[in-house]
């Protein structure tokens, strides 16, 4: 028995000295390791833990990668949606209290056969406006000239104009002339206006806000049985006048 532990004694000695005097090969063992870590020197049926770890790795790399693109692809689909935008559509026209009309000085709105009114149409607002010009007869016309005079107030630009007679008896001049847009309608020769009422509108842009139309004016000339006559005006409000057809 004390022989055995002697032995036992005696070779844990030399394994003691021989650990110590061991010296790994530091350069080897890494050189190992990189050939488990690329594949090299690994059995088939048998990966090292080193290859699988390297799997392992590569998997939540990718799925960091995955999530960090979906997050980016849901940040650049966010970022990139157009922000909420307020389109500014033109209004239903609708009345604008905001027209000024000054009084003028007893306008000339009747005389012999003709009786004429000019008013600023109620569906004007305050970008856009319409100007309206009345004439009754009662008598056919066989010449008619009407102008339209709308102030140059600031934005002042024609966006059309229309009559209640047929389009093609007529030509129509629009231009700025003394700091005035004018419109202007002429009878062509051979046609004649029946007795009757018609209306003519000149349309317009302008600044924004109220517009002050107390400059505004309007003049008609005509001819009926052979004689000349001429009416006209503003475009402040008149009383109600029975004159006419």
């Amino acid at each position: 028995m004390s022989m055995r532990r002697e032995g036992h004694d005696e070779l844990r000695a030399r394994l003691r000295q021989a650990a110590g005097e061991h010296q790994p090969d530091r350069t080897r063992m890494l050189a190992r390791i990189e050939r488990g870590m690329t594949g090299r020197d690994r059995p088939a049926a048998h990966p090292p833990v080193w290859g699988w770890t390297r799997i392992a790795g590569a998997a939540a790399a990718v799925a960091g990668l995955l999530a960090a693109g979906g997050y980016a692809v849901a940040s650049a689909v966010r970022d990139g949606a157009p922000a909420q935008q307020t389109v500014a559509v033109s209004p239903t026209p609708v009345t604008s209290p905001d027209v000024t009309r000054r009084p003028s000085a007893a306008p000339d709105t009747e005389n012999g056969p003709l009786w004429s009114d000019g008013s600023i149409d109620p569906h004007s607002n305050a970008f856009w406006a319409q100007s309206d010009l009345t004439l009754r007869t009662r008598e056919p016309l066989t010449s008619l000239t009407v102008r339209l005079r709308v102030a140059q107030t600031g934005g002042v630009s024609s966006t059309g104009a229309w009559r209640t007679l047929p389009e093609d008896d007529f030509t129509l001049t629009v231009g700025e002339r003394d700091g005035f847009l004018v419109y202007t309608w002429t009878l062509k020769a051979g046609r004649t206006v029946p007795a009757g009422e018609w209306v003519f509108a000149g349309q317009y842009n302008h600044g924004r806000g109220g517009r002050d139309a107390g400059d505004d004016r309007y003049s008609i000339t005509a001819t009926a049985a052979g004689e000349p006559y001429t009416v006209g005006g503003d475009f402040a409000p008149h009383p109600p006048n029975s004159g006419g057809s």
